[in-house]
C-alpha cells in the first residue's frame, strides 16, 4: 500500500468518534458491520470503518462475538472504584 492509499483509509477523530457514537448508543447490544454503516450519519469507506474497529477493539472498548460487535467499555467511576481496590461484588 503507498502513501496515498494508506492516507485514504486513516480516520479522522470525528469519524472515530462518530462510530464509537454509534455501537456505544445502538439500542441492540451487539451490532453487525452492515448495520453499523446504515445507522452511521454520513458513510465513510468500508476500509476506514475497520481500521477504526481495530483500534476500539485494542482499545477494549469493543469486542467481536460470532453474532457481530458488542460495546465492553464501562466508564462508570464507582465500577472503577471497585475494580481498582480489588472488592468483591
Amino acid at each position: 500500500m503507498n502513501m496515498l492509499e494508506k492516507r485514504k483509509t486513516m480516520p479522522t477523530l470525528n469519524t472515530v468518534i462518530m462510530v464509537e457514537n454509534t455501537i456505544k448508543n445502538s439500542p441492540c447490544s451487539v451490532i453487525k458491520i452492515s448495520e453499523i454503516k446504515r445507522a452511521l450519519p454520513k458513510q465513510i469507506n468500508h476500509n476506514t470503518l475497520k481500521v477504526i474497529l481495530e483500534y476500539l477493539e485494542k482499545s477494549n472498548k469493543i469486542a467481536f462475538t460470532s453474532k457481530g460487535i458488542t460495546w465492553i467499555h464501562n466508564d462508570n467511576p464507582h465500577l472503577r472504584v471497585v475494580i481498582n481496590k480489588g472488592l468483591e461484588i
